[in-house]
């Protein structure tokens, strides 16, 4: 018998699993930060999606008995975990964003974004959503984000732009796994290159914004990550001020772009002080996603492409 399977004499029931878990997880002194942020969370995630089991499930179901297979299924998701340092999402497949299942792998980023409480909120009135029509998810990953606002844009066509392959690709799966493909398209490009002429009432981004300095502080769970998602230069702007520089020319008249920067969010407004950008507060977690309207990137875009 292994060492994990001698472990797990006693276990019996999802919460025996569960707590046994998160001892073992804070016993490796794991790192928490995609989409939980502490081991209990984790070690639920893994055991509830180890059994195809919503995130929501009633906790009167934790009384449960785990069978033999269920529970060498488990175990063997544990061990991995301390093991690889994998973030929990990358184990399974999959993962919960906004309410909703998406399919992951190593190539995007982990779902973690506060635009899931904004999407919840229905942007804040920032957007009508009765004339929202035509919406760009940019640098989408999963495509989380804008499969996701579809729940609080009823009549709105998304585009997932992506300049990796390999993330549209997964992009493409989580439209088939949600049958909006009438609804949702993914388009590999590099930034707004393979948009000409095409304008949105919304652009809504969550770039790459670490900076150089966090990117070599990372635990090893962001090693698994993809770099191409996370790293935007010494300050993590480089992507953000394309954005702000080309959205403009991609707005609708009346249209917003939101971009989530993190905590580049200081370095953002120390470059550029004289741009009205409102910014979002959470009670979810999360911070550093802002908004900026058409009229303020045209009254500024003499200072946005100087600096770009």
């Amino acid at each position: 018998m292994s060492l994990m399977m001698s472990n797990m004499s006693g276990l019996t029931t999802l919460r025996d699993f569960i707590r046994w878990g998160a001892t073992r997880f804070l016993s490796a002194h794991l790192f928490y930060g995609h989409g939980m942020d502490n081991a209990f969370d984790e070690a639920k995630f893994l055991v509830y999606q180890s059994l195809n089991m919503p995130p929501d499930l009633d906790e009167s179901w934790l009384n449960c008995a785990v069978t033999d297979d269920e529970a060498k299924r488990i175990g063997i998701l544990f061990d991995d975990r301390i093991a690889t340092r994998k973030p929990a999402a990358y184990l399974v497949g999959k993962t919960w964003f906004a309410g909703m299942n998406f399919i992951v792998n190593e190539h995007v980023l982990v779902p973690r974004s506060p635009f899931a409480e904004l999407i919840a909120r229905g942007f804040d009135g920032w957007v009508n959503e009765d004339a929202c029509e035509q919406v760009l998810d940019m640098c989408t990953g999963s495509g989380c984000i804008g499969i996701a606002a579809l729940q609080a844009l009823p009549k709105a066509q998304v585009d997932l732009v992506d300049i990796s392959p390999a993330a549209i690709a997964v992009a493409k799966q989580n439209i088939a796994l949600h049958g909006v493909e009438d609804r949702v398209r993914a388009i590999e490009s590099d930034l707004f290159s393979k948009l000409a002429g095409k304008r949105y009432d919304l652009i809504i981004s969550n770039p790459p914004y670490v900076d150089a300095a966090e990117i070599s502080a990372m635990p090893k769970e962001f090693s698994h990550e993809p770099m191409l998602g996370l790293a935007s230069g010494h300050d993590g702007l480089d992507l953000t001020r394309q954005l702000l520089a080309q959205a403009a020319e991609h707005l609708t008249d009346n249209g917003v772009l939101m971009v989530e920067v993190g905590a580049s969010d200081i370095a953002l407004m120390e470059a550029y002080p004289e741009l009205p950008f409102f910014w979002f507060d959470f009670e979810q977690g999360g911070m550093g996603i802002f908004a900026i309207n058409k009229s303020e990137l045209e009254a500024y875009s003499e200072a946005l492409n100087v600096i770009s």
